[in-house]
């Protein structure tokens, strides 16, 4: 199989545009996390929920974390495999061109992780507020 060096050039802007979403994302787990220490700090009494909610927090945390880092890992082999090819070592650039693939493939599965936990966030935060619907 022959590599062109347009070939994985075609992965740049799908993995810029990941990596906008997943800052997306952590951002907003950011804000929640800072509220919700706002509302913590104002209130004495123990709340599981609250303990539930902290828990799905820092998982989703550790999600995006490791989503960012399969995804520059992507990013690197991406630009590795370029590389190798620009300088003629067509083999180096193909197997670059597969563990990028790879990462980006365990990134998007952390991704999937991460959503499905986010609903359970929601569930979380709706149980809280209308214990009845669980």
């Amino acid at each position: 199989m022959t590599l062109n060096i347009t070939d994985p050039a075609i992965l740049f802007p799908g993995i810029s545009l990941l990596f906008l979403a997943y800052t997306n994302r952590y951002l907003a787990l950011a804000n929640i996390v800072r509220e919700l220490n706002k509302v913590i700090s104002g209130t004495s009494h123990h709340d599981k929920n609250r303990e539930k909610q902290i828990q799905n927090l820092l998982s989703r945390i550790t999600l995006i974390r490791l989503m960012q880092l399969y995804g520059i890992l992507a990013f690197l082999c991406c630009t590795t495999s370029m590389s190798a090819l620009l300088i003629g070592f067509e083999t180096v650039g193909l197997f670059a061109f597969g563990g990028s693939m790879i990462f980006m493939f365990v990134s998007l599965c952390f991704a999937f992780l991460e959503v499905a936990r986010s609903g359970d966030g929601l569930r979380l935060e709706i149980e809280r507020t209308h214990p009845s619907s669980q």
